[in-house]
C-alpha cells in the first residue's frame, strides 16, 4: 500500500467521522459520537502513516526529504494537524460535539489535497531554498499553530450558534406567569462558558506555536537569503495574522473581552490564516511562491 492509497482511506475516514459527529447533534446519541471519535483516531493514524510512507518513498527515489514542501503535502500535514489537535482536545475536555465543527475542516483539507485543481502530487527534489535543517522545525510549528486556530474558528462558529439558540426567547405560560426559556438550544453543545474557554485556550496555544514558527522561519530566511526579514508577502501576512491573534489575547486579558467578541476575532483570525496559507501562494508572488 502506497501513500496515495493511505491518504484516500484517510479522506473517507475523516468524511465518515464528520458525518457521525453531525449525527451526534441530530440524533443526540452518544454512541454515534463515539463512533465519530474512533473514526477520527483511525483517520489520524492513516494520515500519519501516509506521511511516513511518502517520506519513505522519497528516500526510495533517492530524493530523501520530508513531505512538507508543496501545497499537496502541506494540506495533508494541515489535515493531520487539525485531527491531532482535535483528538487531544476531546480526550482532555470530553467536548465531543466540537467534532461536528472541526472534523469537516480536516476532511476538506485532505479532500482538496487529493482532488484540488492544479494540485501536483509528485515527489520532486527540493529547490535550494528548501534544503535546510530548519525546514521541519518551521513547517511543523506553523501548522501546529494553524491547527489550533482552525479549532478556535470552529469553536467560534459553535459559540455563535449556541448563543443565538440560547438567547432566542420562547414565551411560555407557567402558572399564570410569562417566562423565557432556552429549551430550544442544542443540548449536545457545551455550555457557552466552556466553549469560550476552549476558544481562548486554542488561540493562546496557536499563538505560541505561530510565534515559534515565525522565529524559525526568520532564522531559515537568514540562512537561505541572507536576511531575517524581507517583507515578502508570506512574511507580511504571517505578521498580520500574528497581530490579529495578539490583539485577541490582549483584549481578553486587559479589557475582559469574551463571548461573541472573542468568537468573532477567532473567525477573523482564521480568515487571515487562510489568506496567509492560500491567498499569498495563489495571488501574490514572492520568495515563497514555490509553495
Amino acid at each position: 500500500m502506497d501513500s496515495s492509497q493511505l491518504f484516500g482511506i484517510t479522506t473517507l475516514l475523516y468524511l465518515f467521522s464528520s458525518m457521525f459527529y453531525v449525527g451526534l447533534l441530530i440524533f443526540k446519541n452518544d454512541t454515534v459520537g463515539k463512533i465519530g471519535f474512533y473514526l477520527a483516531v483511525l483517520g489520524l493514524f492513516t494520515n500519519t502513516g501516509g506521511l511516513a510512507m511518502r517520506w519513505y518513498e522519497s528516500y526510495a527515489m533517492g530524493i530523501g526529504r520530508a513531505p512538507l514542501t508543496n501545497m499537496f503535502e502541506s494540506l495533508v500535514v494541515f489535515a493531520c494537524s487539525i485531527a491531532c489537535f482535535y483528538v487531544l482536545l476531546e480526550i482532555k475536555y470530553k467536548a465531543r460535539s466540537v467534532g461536528a465543527f472541526v472534523m469537516p475542516l480536516a476532511f476538506f483539507a485532505i479532500a482538496y489535497a487529493s482532488f484540488g485543481w492544479g494540485m501536483h502530487q509528485q515527489i520532486t527534489p527540493l529547490i535550494p531554498a528548501l534544503q535546510s535543517n530548519w525546514l521541519i522545525a518551521h513547517v511543523v510549528t506553523c501548522f501546529i499553530g494553524y491547527a489550533a486556530f482552525t479549532v478556535a474558528f470552529a469553536l467560534g462558529i459553535m459559540y455563535l450558534i449556541k448563543h443565538r439558540a440560547v438567547n432566542k426567547p420562547t414565551t411560555q405560560a407557567v402558572q399564570g406567569e410569562q417566562r423565557t426559556t432556552d429549551d430550544k438550544h442544542p443540548d449536545y453543545l457545551p455550555p457557552l462558558k466552556i466553549i469560550d474557554e476552549l476558544t481562548n485556550k486554542s488561540i493562546v496555544f496557536g499563538f505560541l506555536w505561530l510565534t515559534v514558527g515565525i522565529i524559525t522561519g526568520s532564522i531559515w530566511a537568514n540562512e537561505a537569503w541572507g536576511t531575517y526579514w524581507s517583507w515578502d508577502p508570506k512574511e507580511t501576512w504571517s505578521l498580520i495574522t500574528w497581530f490579529v491573534y495578539a490583539l485577541a489575547i490582549h483584549l481578553r486579558f486587559t479589557r475582559g473581552w469574551s463571548g461573541k467578541r472573542i468568537a468573532w476575532l477567532a473567525i477573523l483570525g482564521f480568515f487571515s490564516v487562510l489568506f496567509t496559507y492560500f491567498g499569498v501562494n495563489y495571488l501574490l508572488s514572492g520568495l515563497h511562491s514555490y509553495a
